[in-house]
């Protein structure tokens, strides 16, 4: 509360508007019977994966079960910790570096499976990566940039 000058009644603080929190830019292959090597395609805000990873489990299908470990493949990441706390659960974190492939997670539920999906670098401009991402919905693959 602040005071009025003059000694009237204090008035309120103005109301504070939190935005809230960036929506993970996600798009899941479809279903298939079919085993492939991408289960979707992911955009990530920026490249601070211990700020991104909450918003990106927190968005993904029912029915893939809690997450327990979670690889990033990319130059572009920075170091990480061990792990991080999501939602009361630690997810293991890992980093690895492999120059000849394109960017990706890996998600891992112990006991459960495994799903990998495609990073597209946050700086990609946005046509480009809303193209990538309405393909990989609509078909499961991503077309070459």
């Amino acid at each position: 509360m602040t005071s009025a000058p003059g000694g009237r009644a204090p008035h309120p603080d103005p109301p504070r508007h939190h935005a809230p929190p960036p929506v993970a830019r996600l798009a899941i292959a479809p279903h298939s019977e079919v085993t492939r090597r991408i289960d979707g395609v992911w955009w990530p805000h920026s490249a601070d994966l211990v700020t991104e990873l909450p918003e990106l489990l927190a968005a993904l299908p029912f029915d893939w079960p809690r997450i327990t470990h979670a690889t990033v493949n990319g130059a572009g990441w920075p170091a990480l910790p061990g792990s991080i706390l999501v939602s009361g659960h630690v997810v293991r974190l890992r980093r690895t570096i492999n120059r000849s492939g394109p960017d990706t997670v890996c998600l891992v539920s112990t006991g459960v499976g495994r799903w990998d999906l495609l990073i597209i670098p946050p700086t990609t401009p946005e046509p480009t990566a809303v193209r990538i991402m309405a393909e990989m919905s609509r078909s499961g693959e991503r077309t070459p940039a």
